[in-house]
């Protein structure tokens, strides 16, 4: 139980991708512009974290590894996290095309969210997460990198869904011409 709750903490506040690693900020930026978009976008981003996470570990340990080609490891996780947005991408396209309007260029962009590919390789380097959630290296497992991964995503939710409440109460406020968008934002 320990472990459970030092996965979130860490994952969620600790080391947010995009709060404390700087990684996937350009769909940050792009989509947290209004709470529907952002939602969507972050439950999208933390649907393919977990997913990949739940492919790429047993992927490079019970396949890269033993084969000794753990160097492709990137080109593999590329393509899966690629197969798994195009997924996202027809299934919100069919059911929810509002969402999938709203988060227009943003959606295909998730395949090259510097974030996503972060926590697939994060979780294969099981010394970092280990020492993270006070676990032995050989006690990680896929259990853990699940886990990992769908925190990860889900603290890239809470970090979006703040931005874009942010920004939605600065567009409602007078701002000056020359701090409108993103610098207010960003300050």
């Amino acid at each position: 139980m320990t472990e459970f709750i030092l996965i979130v903490i860490s994952a969620v506040f600790i080391n947010n991708f995009v709060v404390v690693q700087f990684l996937g900020i350009c769909p940050f930026l792009g989509v947290s512009k209004d709470f529907k978009s952002a939602l969507g976008m972050g439950l999208a981003v933390t649907f393919v974290m977990t997913l990949t996470c739940l492919i790429t570990y047993p992927l490079y340990t019970y396949v890269l590894v033993p084969l000794g080609i753990e160097f492709m490891e990137i080109i593999v996780f590329i393509f899966i996290i690629a197969a798994i947005v195009q997924m996202i991408e027809m299934a919100l396209k069919k059911f929810s095309p509002t969402l999938y309007n709203a988060m227009g260029i943003y959606l295909p962009l998730i395949t090259t969210n510097c974030a996503v590919l972060g926590v697939a390789e994060l979780v294969i380097d099981a010394g970092q997460i280990a020492s993270l959630i006070g676990i032995s290296a050989s006690q990680m497992n896929m259990g853990y990198a699940v886990l990992y991964g769908l925190f990860a995503g889900i603290g890239f939710t809470v970090a979006i869904v703040i931005m874009s409440g942010l920004r939605e109460k600065i567009a409602r406020n007078g701002v000056t011409r020359h701090l409108k968008g993103f610098p207010i934002a960003m300050m």
